[in-house]
């Protein structure tokens, strides 16, 4: 059976998808999610870091440690991925994922994080009935051995084919997988440069990021103290500024004042001295005139007195 390919990204968001009751088929099968802490950690790290990638996508389903049935009828026709990721198909909750409900759709990337109790035959028995019902790309991961074993299978005409998985990019999701070294981790990488992250890495990264905004928020709350203070000083120069330049009116005001009552008074002065230059004229004019008659008089013989 052939996978579907990725479908086109929906303009609205479809409906809540509603999952079938079919109760022959059991949502579990009794067996551990995971058999050790590293195994949980891995499996929800690429669980959850699958679902943030297509977080804005309603056409694509992303499960892990969830049933899948293949085949109507045969409830042991069963598998159970770490992770898987089915493109075509509506987000939303199922108690398992059964081909003959979703329209025929065999998830096209599935992942297995293995533990210590797997064996790699058994790996190698689940890797063919991945290859036997049509998924695209499958990856394993051994966060365990002393490697940090990890492959990359990807389909070809004659079916699933190992490749070089350091530095591979998933053709279907777009991801980047760096291979461990020595004893670092696999590394797993979106398209805009983030790697996946863990529940640890990202409750600290949540730490970290409320650190940063209560740091943030009291530098804004200062930064607006400085400001409400430095608004206020403005005002107060401003008010000093306005008392100032009041005071400098006032004083030119006065200065004014003074200059036309200098001005009044030399006008007064000048008034005075010109009637007193007038007064003096005339009381001249008078002596001479009557200098002038008591020397008519004496030439006449008359005495002026």
């Amino acid at each position: 059976m052939s996978a579907a390919q990725p479908g086109p990204r929906p303009s609205t968001r479809d409906s809540t998808y509603i999952d079938p009751y079919e109760p022959e088929y059991p949502s579990s099968d009794g067996k551990p999610m995971a058999e050790s802490t590293t195994q949980f950690r891995w499996i929800v790290t690429i669980k959850e870091g699958l679902d943030a990638l297509f977080a804005d996508r309603d056409d694509v389903f992303v499960a892990g440690d969830l049933l899948w049935y293949a085949t109507k009828n045969d409830v042991h026709d069963v598998m159970a991925p770490d992770a898987m990721v089915v493109f075509g198909r509506p987000r939303g909750d199922r108690r398992s994922y059964r081909e003959w409900v979703e329209e025929g759709v065999v998830p096209q990337v599935v992942f297995e994080v293995a533990s210590h109790t797997n064996t790699p035959e058994e790996m190698a028995r689940k890797r063919r009935r991945y290859d036997a019902r049509g998924v695209e790309e499958y990856y394993f991961y051994d966060p365990e051995s002393e490697a940090g074993d990890f492959e990359a299978w990807i389909r070809r005409p004659d079916g699933l084919q190992a490749i070089k998985g350091d530095g591979w990019t998933s053709p279907l999701l777009e991801v980047t997988f760096h291979a461990p070294r020595r004893k670092e981790a696999l590394e797993i990488v979106r398209p805009d440069g983030r790697p996946f992250r863990s529940f640890g890495e990202l409750a600290k990264d949540e730490e970290a990021a409320r650190r940063i905004a209560k740091t943030a928020r009291r530098i804004a709350k200062t930064e607006r103290r400085r400001r409400r203070q430095a608004e206020h000083q403005v005002d107060a120069e401003r008010r000093l500024r306005a008392d100032a330049e009041h005071q400098v009116d006032a004083e030119r005001r006065l200065r004014a004042d003074a200059e036309h009552q200098v001005d009044a008074l030399s006008e007064r002065v000048d008034a005075e001295r010109r009637l007193r230059e007038e007064s003096d004229a005339r009381a001249r004019a008078d002596r001479e005139r009557a200098e002038r008659l008591a020397a008519l008089l004496r030439e006449r013989g008359i005495d002026p007195e």
